[in-house]
């Protein structure tokens, strides 16, 4: 997992070994909105890989906060929108990643003020 600078988009392993499911896997992904900021986990980069083996798919993620109130449901979401785009079973990981900014794909929310 790396990001490409050009874009902010986070490599996940399925850019390598499943190109052909990254588009749908990020456009079931982008409908899943954090509903305290407002932004989809894609924008926010909380997904922070996804793998393929075995026909079965294991993403990892992470909350903008270890407590966040909407974490449940925010994960049962995640696995649906991710088995609707991938067109496969998937489990869902929580990674221990403590999120900041730096990991949104466009940080040009801080210059509207919502976070300084």
């Amino acid at each position: 997992m790396s990001e490409n600078s050009e874009t902010k988009q986070i490599q996940w392993t399925i850019h390598t070994t499943h190109p052909d499911k990254v588009e749908a896997a990020r456009a079931s992904l982008s409908e899943v909105i954090d509903p305290e900021i407002g932004m989809s986990i894609i924008q926010l980069g909380l997904v922070r890989d996804i793998q393929i083996e075995n026909e079965m798919a294991r993403l990892k993620m992470i909350l903008t906060t270890p407590f966040c109130p909407y974490g449940p449901a925010m994960i049962e979401m995640t696995k649906a929108k991710a088995i609707e785009g991938l067109k496969m079973p998937v489990t869902v990981e929580m990674g221990m990643d403590m999120w900041d900014f730096s990991m949104m794909e466009d940080p040009s929310a801080l210059d509207w003020g919502m976070y300084a």
